[in-house]
């Protein structure tokens, strides 16, 4: 049955934040200049984390997990964000971007979708495979109809692995949150395993800090600092942790392949990149895709608290 109705709203969340997190490939290629790619995104968690807890006691008066809950938010921090980010920093180190982004976002959907009955009861539809098939298609041909393309050889095995792995774990953690999210807000659930990600993650900064000439970065730098902080991260996990929660982590993650397409348009506005007519028809197939994914009636899951 033909029916978006009140999971609308979930749906443009979910196109606002790949639009966002699309958009800051553009904005992180100034800033990456001038910081180690890691310093830059543990400084985009770790200044988020006064911020996430600043909005939650404001919000819901406490901040407080059960025992058990923190040490499950520790965990998904540690692997989900640390282990996840060092990983995409480095699959685009150590192989090419249109790799890195075809191996990143294509398989993430499709890992989310296997592994969802093992943490939620989400059934996979015909209707959602159809649509998750062409917003598949759609994403391969925006990332492969670039400049790039795919290169299989060799020399970038171990970026292509990375890059595969970070879909792996980017759906385990999306889908290890969704338990969570039916006893604390989605609010609660970003502010813990971000502020776990970051403690985690800082160690691996340690020969970081001197690189970079800090009285050299100017007001674009802070700028797009700031733009990971509020936007990419605060703003953009607590919307698509609060929308994945509505409309079901295996049908949110399908939204993910929006970002290539955001990227690109980042690129055509930014830096002048072109456009190819495969990307535009790229562009089309995973609109389709993901129009018919919307159109699905699912009944909506118990509401969070906070």
């Amino acid at each position: 049955m033909f029916t978006v109705g009140r999971n609308a709203w979930y749906y443009v969340g979910l196109l606002a934040v790949a639009a966002i997190w699309g958009a800051n490939f553009g904005f992180s290629r100034w800033a990456l200049a001038s910081f180690d790619p890691i310093l830059f995104t543990f400084l985009r968690f770790g200044l988020a984390v006064p911020l996430f807890f600043g909005l939650l006691w404001w919000k819901e008066g406490s901040i407080g997990v059960s025992v058990k809950a923190g040490l499950q938010l520790a965990v998904i921090g540690a692997v989900g964000v640390a282990a996840l980010e060092i990983a995409v920093t480095y699959s685009i180190k150590y192989t090419t971007l249109a790799n890195a982004s075809l191996l990143n976002v294509a398989p993430w959907p499709i890992f989310a979708a296997l592994f969802a009955p093992l943490f939620l009861k989400e059934r996979f539809t015909s209707r959602l495979a159809a649509g998750g098939a062409a917003a598949l298609a759609g994403v391969c041909l925006i990332i492969l109809g670039g400049e790039g393309g795919f290169d299989p050889s060799s020399d970038h095995m171990l970026g292509n692995g990375l890059a595969l792995m970070v879909s792996v774990i980017g759906a385990l953690y999306n889908l290890a949150c969704m338990p969570l999210m039916r006893t604390y807000s989605a609010l609660r659930v970003s502010a813990w395993s971000i502020a776990f990600g970051s403690l985690f993650m800082a160690p691996f900064t340690a020969g970081s800090w001197a690189k970079v000439d800090w009285s050299g970065l100017g007001s674009v730098h802070y700028a797009v600092l700031a733009y990971n902080i509020l936007l990419a991260t605060v703003a953009a996990f607590i919307i698509w942790n609060a929308c994945m929660f509505r409309v079901g982590a295996a049908r949110a993650n399908f939204f993910r392949y929006a970002v290539p397409l955001s990227a690109v348009i980042a690129g055509l506005v930014m830096f002048g990149e072109t456009v190819t007519m495969w990307q535009l028809f790229g562009g089309v197939f995973m609109a389709a895709g993901l129009v018919w994914i919307s159109t699905e009636r699912r009944q909506p899951l118990e509401t969070p608290a906070g």
